[in-house]
């Protein structure tokens, strides 16, 4: 970085008690036995012992097709729809006597059913192939035979590789870490891809390696690693290094994952030691899945009745002729000898009438064939490849920041988006931005900062009232501050109070001064200062440790330099008002973990005083208080409590004095607990800790926003509305996935919430023992029994109507998951109004929503960012990808593409609806199995004459407009409850499908039969009758078609009409062609129908007959039981879209009552309000 000198840091001693430990003796056991063999020699890829190894490279493939397997897969792909396996079955038997059209006719529309389908398949595998090329051709410097570090494609790496890795790289592959460009061998790594958590991890090095660290250090380095086989397991890690006949343990600690990004670190060494599909994170994914939709499924069921329909009528009609046929030759005597059955082929043998039955059977098959129409299925392919473009051409979908479009990468999905069930999404860079910002505190029981949240925005426009001012103005003014822009990043924080140096004029100056001290003191942040613009900025192990440190520059304590025992601090001098430096110097830091839920720094300030500055969570801070000394508990509780409500994150400051005796005997202590190598070391350091951080001096608390990504309250508010359960699926730690939950409103205050947790205190204990098999029965039995109390929670909040949410770990989760206890967990899970899972591994995330799929049976929709969360995306009906600066993992194995998760609301609720709904009418339009007889009339019926309204109805039609499906979100749950191709519409449109038949058929026969058809006197044939009949089928389904559709555009005008125009242009060409061509249709219409009234009016009457009674019942129905979208509709034709109103009335008659959402939260505290408005007061 041009101008950025870097303070070179000795950080071993700041992270001495996470740094990593041998491996025990029982791990290093394993080495050698099943499951750990692997071999990998280090910078000796070409020696005999390795090749013949015969490790896979690194190339990673997604595609679904390869070119070998595109023909099978594909053509298999096809046959999985009922409706195909028919029609090859018809065209195979086309090319023999049996059938009763040509074979060409039977072939061609079969042929390009299977060809359209076939290649958009082909090209969305392409786009997928094109990605797979991007990230396989990146590149990595590798060292090469010459000795020099040249750039190499990573699809190039082998195991026992040399790789170079610089500062914001991805790691290629698994490496070990060998040395970095720090002094002590450590780096940072940020895993945000995989297990979604945005902390750096630490990593270092194995001492014997902690010195290559130049590119000429590698010359003659030759290692060989012995190691546990390629796993799925993201935290585990066993093996040794033999280095110069000299044994190194390796552990997670020196283990570096492809797709995690090196962070605050120049450069980093390492070794390959997994590649491609043996890599942890791509073990952690599973192949890419054929998905399919609901209503194609329910679609082929319909196949299945019409088919048994089909094989019904030809049964019968096959006896019936097998009789007929038997008695025209009785005693010799011919009964139909114009039949002459006497001379004839054995399809009408008289002597071999079952045969003649049996082949009768066959050719109805293929008579009756059209009631299955062959363009059912290419129509709603060409009609969900032109709704993937308008959604990838939305503008409103459209993410300007990042220059990402929406895009709709698969197109077999569109109507799925449309009956959403569940979503399952991730946490870190789907629902937040990866950012914090300090916000709000509370110093000596004053709170300062009147910054809001996205929570308080989303409320107070739900309430319609403006953000007053807080603390000492509140009731002052209103100041719009959402339209405040954070100029500085991780600092948010508006109060004049305290800013600009006015805190030393307030009441507690000298806590307010410890409070910001503690703040600059109390982390193991990194300061890099820009020389030219002489501005210092930090490199922190996590966001919201960055934001301490910025909150206290920006007050005025600014942490500028780091030695490896002092912290330099630019602060202002209260007596003099003047910036000063000071120096503390560093004796001792205690880490935070997850079971200490806290960190602490030992300090010496200049005066020599021994201070102990402890930050963390209040439910550890507040029972170490000296009671006699907190005063102002009480103030600051309140206040944690309601920034805990409205989403932030809190943390509790307090410190003491030491003495030099007390301290001095710590230090002991806590030097022999660090040096111990037994399995309880981390709980022997915890324990000393212990000691020391009591009777501590409470100063105040943080609260700093986890920075939702912009509209996220908003979009889960719609969704929540549109009766969509929303799940929480992460990777971090159990109090921030509470905070998130409560700043998006998944949780709020009056929510019995449901906590299934490991880290209990009993486990704890179990878990020393050692024993195993017994801790595992210990923490099963714990997890179930916590289920059973939920279950007891679940049906007594059935009858007091408070809403649940579960809150799970990582561990209890495997737990759950089991196949004994799983049913529990889902019955349980599927009950509570919110869910979250913290501390979840990417194959978790997987198996939960597989489980949600499987007991629901309903649509689940997961979405993610992440390579952690790619087995999630692949196993939801719907997987949706978030286009987020944190690679391309999660877009490329997703059905759908968006920029931000806000951008989800418009996709389900504006084009899913509208997908839904088209794709359901196009399917009943689409199955109108009228007969006729000449075979090219059969065979462009549905391909030209009914199809392309069907297609405009398809790809134009809207109930509502977008805005009203928003306002509206309850029109979703037409989609959920899949009210428009329930089993009673379909029946509804088979009855009005028999009927049309009935009448077209019986109208038409009885009314031509007999009487002249034209000034000669000749009664109709065959041929004309059947062109009758065809006119009058294109007439009532194009017309009922028109009376379906809800949004007229110029383009369903000129194809619905177009095609009845089409239809009249083709009887006459077709009719002109040589006889051998038109055959039964030669000259029919020109000659015999045109020139006739009966023809019309036979075409008119059958018209009228068939859609007075369909007008009747859809003007009855709206009127008696409108539908929500026919309520809607209404509404806007009558101009009352803004009357509260007529629009509580449509929000009301929503079958599920609403539980999270800003909106559910407001009404929550409304309806509190009115039980008990004391409380507020």
């Amino acid at each position: 970085m041009s101008g950025v000198k870097r303070k070179k840091q000795h950080l071993r001693r700041l992270h001495s008690s996470s740094s990593s430990k041998s491996l025990l003796n029982g791990e290093l056991s394993l080495i050698g036995g099943p499951g750990f063999s692997r071999l990998v020699y280090c910078n000796n890829g070409d020696c005999s012992e390795a090749t013949s190894l015969n490790y896979g490279r690194n190339y990673v493939r997604t595609t679904k097709f390869t070119l070998a397997t595109f023909l099978p897969k594909a053509l298999f792909e096809q046959l999985r729809r009922v409706a195909n396996i028919y029609f090859l079955f018809c065209a195979i038997f086309s090319f023999t006597p049996l059938s009763p059209y040509s074979a060409v006719s039977n072939v061609l529309p079969l042929v390009v059913v299977i060809g359209v389908t076939m290649g958009k398949e082909l090209v969305e595998d392409w786009r997928r192939k094109m990605q797979d090329i991007e990230v396989n051709n990146r590149k990595v410097k590798v060292r090469s035979g010459n000795g020099t570090f040249d750039y190499t494609k990573w699809r190039d790496l082998r195991v026992g590789d040399i790789v170079k890795v610089e500062k914001d790289e991805f790691f290629p592959s698994d490496l070990i870490l060998l040395s970095s460009s720090n002094e002590e061998s450590i780096c940072y790594v940020e895993t945000t891809n995989l297990d979604g958590e945005t902390n750096l991890k630490l990593k270092q090095a194995v001492e014997a390696t902690s010195n290559l660290n130049e590119d000429s250090s590698f010359e003659n380095f030759k290692a060989v690693i012995k190691c546990e086989e390629p796993n799925a397991n993201l935290y585990s890690f066993v093996g040794t290094m033999e280095l110069e006949e000299q044994q190194c343990p390796l552990s997670p600690q020196q283990l570096l994952l492809r797709d995690s990004k090196l962070k605050n670190t120049n450069f980093i060494y390492g070794v390959v030691i997994f590649t491609g599909h043996d890599s942890k994170v791509i073990q952690n994914s599973t192949s890419p899945p054929s998905k399919r939709s609901k209503i194609e499924k329910r679609t082929d069921k319909l196949v299945y009745l019409l088919f048994s329909s089909l094989v019904l009528m030809s049964f019968i009609g096959s006896i019936f002729f097998g009789i007929s046929t038997r008695e025209d030759l009785e005693d010799r005597t011919m009964t139909r000898w114009y039949l002459r059955p006497d001379d004839t082929t054995i399809y009408y043998d008289p002597t071999r009438a079952p045969i003649a039955a049996v082949l009768h059977f066959l050719t109805a098959l293929m008579l009756y064939g059209y009631l299955i129409p062959v363009s059912l299925y290419v129509s709603i392919e060409i009609v969900k490849v032109l709704q993937s473009v308008f959604i990838n051409q939305d503008l409103q979908m459209y993410y300007e920041e990042g220059d990402k479009p929406a895009w709709a990468r698969t197109s077999n999905l569109n109507e799925e988006l449309g009956q959403v069930d569940t979503i399952l999404s991730d946490k870190t860079g789907t629902l937040t931005c990866n950012s914090m910002e300090f916000i709000k505190c509370s110093v000596g029981g004053t709170t300062y900062g009147r910054g809001f949240t996205e929570v308080e925005r989303a409320l107070a426009r739900r309430k319609r009232l403006g953000l007053t001012q807080e603390g000492e103005n509140e009731g002052g003014p209103t100041e719009d501050f959402s339209a405040t822009k954070t100029l500085i990043k991780g600092f948010n924080f508006i109060d004049e109070r305290i800013m600009d140096g006015n805190w030393v004029n307030e009441p507690h100056s000298d806590i307010i001064q410890k409070f910001f001290q503690l703040l600059a003191t109390c982390h193991t942040a990194i300061p890099d200062t820009d020389e030219e613009a002489g501005t210092v900025f930090y490199e922190a192990e996590s966001p919201d440790e960055a934001a301490f440190v910025i909150a206290a520059r920006e007050i005025g304590f600014e942490f500028y330099e780091r030695s490896q025992a002092s912290i330099l601090v630019h602060e202002l001098d209260p007596s003099c008002r003047r910036m000063v430096e000071r120096s503390y110097k560093l004796l001792n830091v205690l880490d935070f973990s997850s079971s200490r839920k806290r960190m602490s720094v030992i300090i010496k300030d200049e005066e020599g005083k021994l201070l102990l500055f402890s930050k963390g969570a209040d439910s550890v801070i507040f029972e170490r208080l000296d009671k006699s000394r907190s005063e102002f508990e009480d103030q600051t509780k309140e206040h944690v409590n309601a920034y805990a409500n409205a989403g932030l994150r809190t943390l509790v400051l307090a410190y003491r004095e030491l003495s030099e005796e007390e301290y001095s005997n710590f230090s002991d202590e806590f030097k022999e607990a660090k040096n111990l190598m037994t399995a309880d070391h981390k709980e022997m350091v915890e324990a000393v800790a212990e000691k020391i951080e009591k009777d501590l001096i409470l100063l105040g608390a943080t609260a700093v926003e986890d920075k939702l990504q912009n509209g996220v309250p908003e979009c889960i508010d719609k969704l929540a509305q549109a009766g969509i359960k929303i799940w929480v699926l992460t990777g971090d730690k159990m109090e921030t996935a509470i905070n998130i939950g409560f700043a998006c409103s998944f949780l709020r205050e009056g929510m019995i919430q449901i906590v299934i947790n490991s880290e209990t205190p009993e486990n704890k204990a179990l878990e020393k023992s050692g024993d195993e098999s017994a801790v595992s029965e210990a923490l099963k039995a714990s997890v179930v029994h916590q289920l059973n109390e939920g279950k007891s929670l679940l049906a007594a909040s059935s009858e007091n109507y408070r809403p649940l949410a579960l809150i799970i770990d990582g561990k209890s989760l495997a737990y759950a998951l089991e196949d004994d206890v799983k049913e529990a967990f889902s019955e349980l899970a599927i009950g509570c109004a919110s869910v979250i899972c913290c501390r979840s591994s990417p194959k978790q995330k997987a198996l939960v929503t597989r489980l949600v799929n499987l007991k629901t049976g309903k649509t689940t929709l997961a979405i993610g960012d992440g390579a952690n969360d790619v087995g999630m995306l692949q196993e939801a009906d719907i997987g949706v990808g978030i286009s987020g600066t944190e690679g391309m993992q999660a877009v490329m194995c997703s059905d759908i593409a968006i920029g931000q998760f806000r951008f989800l609301e418009r996709l389900l609720l504006v084009h899913g609806h509208w997908c839904y709904r088209r794709i359901s009418s196009m399917a009943y339009a689409s199955f109108s199995g009228q007969p006729a007889y000449n075979d090219w009339y059969l065979s462009l019926y549905n391909v030209f004459f009914t199809s392309l309204p069907v297609i405009a109805l398809g790809v134009f039609d809207q109930d509502v407009p977008a805005p009203f499906c928003l306002k509206f979100p309850v029109l979703y749950q037409e989609g959920v409850q899949n009210v428009l191709f329930s089993w009673y519409r379909i029946l509804s449109w088979t009855i009005n499908g028999v009927y049309s038949s009935a009448c077209i058929f019986f109208f038409c026969i009885y009314s031509m039969e007999h009487q002249a058809f034209n000034k000669g006197g000749e009664v109709v044939s065959l041929d004309i009758l059947g062109t009758t009949m065809c006119t009058c089928v294109v007439w009532v389904v194009n017309c009922q078609m028109a009376l379906s559709i809800n949004y007229f555009t110029s383009i369903q005008h000129f194809v619905i009409w177009g095609s009845i125009v089409l239809w009249y242009v083709f009887l006459l060409a077709y009719g002109a062609m040589n006889p051998l061509v038109s055959t039964t249709a030669f000259m029919v219409f020109i000659e015999a129908c045109a020139p006739s009234v009966s023809f019309w009016l036979v075409t008119l009457s059958v018209l009228v007959s068939v859609l007075v009674p369909y007008f009747t019942y859809l003007a009855i129905q709206r009127l008696i039981f409108p539908m929500y979208h026919q309520m809607v509709q209404w509404i806007r034709l009558n101009g009352q879209a803004s009357d509260p109103e007529y629009c509580n009335m449509v929000l009301q008659s929503s079958f599920k009552h609403t539980t999270v959402g800003f909106s559910a939260r407001f009404e929550a505290e409304s309806s509190q309000w009115v039980e008990n408005p004391q409380r507020f007061i």
